[in-house]
């Protein structure tokens, strides 16, 4: 029987059609909210519909305005109003550091990854924004270990999720009293369909796919464990939540304790 963490919370979830968006709308609907999804590939978006028809479903490209916009309008339409908005878009560099970058790929790549990464973010924010003032709401942005520890992605990837940082110090700030913000940074996370920017060709390339996902994922983190999306899905529950109502500007790390590793 669900707690009603979320008990008569409207929530948005942008990329909520697979990985830890995906988990993310399940353990929102466990927990009493109503839930609105914004998703870009079609058959997510028809898959979500299918299993979760009480969910609200927009098909379309969340690194635009008019997306955002229309993802955060049919939720509001449906449920009157709108509490949380979630971000958990993002799209990968496979480690590239800047020595192995061509000079003539930097800019089509930043502008692939820093669009997905971080404008996406900022379109969702800003479309909601209306919605949020109005219930004294919070938001929540999916930053990533890569922004704390090196290593963990390339030089686009990792500097566009300290962007991702950035928004969460800058926005709780600008939007104080009254609408909270807060970053959830997951560590390395099974069976998502986080893949690679196509401007360096790695597009068709998952990061879930790599041999031995699970075994370096555990073998790399002080609590030995490999988590999944659903294991991340609690931190936005909290963070969602009126339980953590004194939290703003803050992140939480559900990474294994990678933070502690000597």
């Amino acid at each position: 029987m669900s707690d009603g963490w979320l008990q008569d919370q409207r929530a948005l979830v942008v990329g909520g059609g697979s990985g830890i968006g995906r988990a993310v709308v399940d353990a929102f609907i466990s927990e009493g909210a109503s839930v609105g999804v914004l998703e870009k590939d079609e058959s997510k978006c028809k898959a979500v519909s299918a299993m979760l028809p009480e969910v609200v479903v927009t098909c379309g490209d969340a690194t635009t305005r008019d997306a955002n916009e229309k993802a955060v309008s049919e939720t509001v339409d449906r449920f009157g109003g709108l509490d949380v908005l979630v971000n958990c878009v993002g799209i990968f560099d496979f480690y590239r550091g800047l020595s192995d970058l061509d000079s003539d790929v930097i800019d089509q790549a930043f502008d692939e990854i820093y669009s997905v990464n971080v404008k996406g973010h900022i379109h969702s924010i800003k479309a909601a924004l209306p919605a949020l003032r109005e219930s004294k709401g919070n938001v929540i942005l999916t930053e990533s270990t890569s922004a704390y520890f090196p290593g963990r992605g390339g030089v686009l990837y990792v500097s566009s999720k300290f962007a991702v940082r950035g928004l969460v110090i800058t926005l709780a700030n600008e939007f104080a009293p009254d609408i909270r913000v807060n970053g959830v940074a997951p560590g390395g996370t099974l069976n998502t369909d986080l893949r690679g920017a196509s401007a360096l060709g790695l597009d068709s390339r998952r990061l879930n796919d790599t041999p031995g996902r699970e075994a370096e994922l555990a073998g790399r983190v002080p609590l030995k464990v490999a988590l999944s999306g659903a294991d991340h899905a609690w931190s936005y529950v909290f963070l969602a939540s009126r339980r953590s109502r004194g939290i703003t500007g803050g992140v939480i790390h559900p990474d294994g304790g990678i933070g502690i590793k000597s």
